[in-house]
């Protein structure tokens, strides 16, 4: 854990999520879910692991679990990867909001270059980590409610030498300048205190000439960023007419007063995005992604 506010995030129901059983057996982990209640943290982790997993791996669960197919994030991946060229680097790369790290071992296999995943949802990087030892996959996939099934099948990945994950806050990465030649944001950005600081510690990490792709599909909550801190979202009768995509553009554009530092905006597309909540329900996003240059002298 190397985080700027140790005492906050431990304070914030974090040492829950640390202390987490990962030995007990399926009826154990029915039984505490149904005493702690449909909101209680346990089960808030239990879904949000359910979801992630599912669509990170779940394409390599031997039981169907329905439509739309999990691998969703691996696509939005691929058309990201399709508006950047990371084959050139002599640095790492840095996956933020790696979640439970599809996108940190896919990166480390197709670029065999070492990647680092970063998040602050440690039971994610408790999958995510497992994997780096273990290519047995265990978790709880809900059904419904507070009804989960334990699945378990084999995840088929490469080049995990080159992979490792942390607990670090992504607003405020503990590395020196320049340390990576690639840092990826897959929907993270509408999910942090603060995007602005975000895009300026990606601009921090970034070597001269580093390139960055970031996606987001803008869902702004609340409860993740404070209204003031959303990058459009708000203010329609602004000239952006409330719209988030052009405030990126913006930050983005090395002729704005507005700009973040070194960065360019070289590309962007959209793709969709699936989450699955239950075996009946789901939740469908667009992703907007764009690639990102670092240039300390735009022209």
């Amino acid at each position: 854990l190397i985080i700027r506010d140790l005492r906050g995030y431990l304070r914030d129901s974090a040492a829950a999520d640390i202390l987490l059983r990962t030995d007990l057996s399926s009826t154990i982990e029915s039984v505490l879910g149904d005493c702690c209640g449909p909101t209680s943290r346990y089960n808030t982790i239990r879904q949000q692991v359910s979801s992630y997993v599912w669509d990170h791996y779940g394409e390599f669960d031997p039981e169907p679990s329905g439509d739309p197919k999990p691998g969703s994030m691996t696509r939005v991946l691929q058309a990201a990867l399709a508006l950047q060229d990371l084959s050139t680097h002599a640095k790492p790369f840095v996956d933020l909001g790696c979640g439970v790290g599809r996108s940190t071992f896919e990166l480390a296999s197709r670029f065999e270059t070492p990647v680092l995943g970063i998040d602050l949802h440690f039971p994610m990087l408790r999958v995510a980590s497992g994997l780096t030892r273990d290519s047995r996959l265990r978790y709880p996939r809900r059904r419904v409610g507070m009804v989960y099934d334990r699945r378990e099948f084999e995840v088929p990945l490469t080049k995990t030498e080159l992979v490792d994950f942390w607990a670090c806050d992504a607003t405020a990465l503990p590395f020196s300048v320049t340390s990576f030649d690639a840092a990826i944001s897959m929907n993270l950005l509408d999910c942090v205190n603060s995007p602005m600081d975000l895009l300026h510690s990606i601009s921090l990490a970034l070597a001269e000439g580093g390139k960055a792709l970031i996606a987001s599909p803008y869902d702004w909550s609340e409860s993740a960023t404070a209204p003031e801190l959303w990058l459009g979202g708000h203010s329609q009768r602004g000239d952006f007419e409330g719209a988030s995509e052009p405030v990126l553009r913006e930050l983005l554009n090395p002729d704005s007063a507005h700009r973040i530092p070194g960065l360019k905006l070289v590309a962007e597309t959209d793709q969709p995005w699936h989450v699955r909540l239950h075996d009946r329900s789901y939740v469908s996003y667009v992703s907007h992604i764009v690639a990102v240059e670092k240039r300390l002298n735009p022209s």
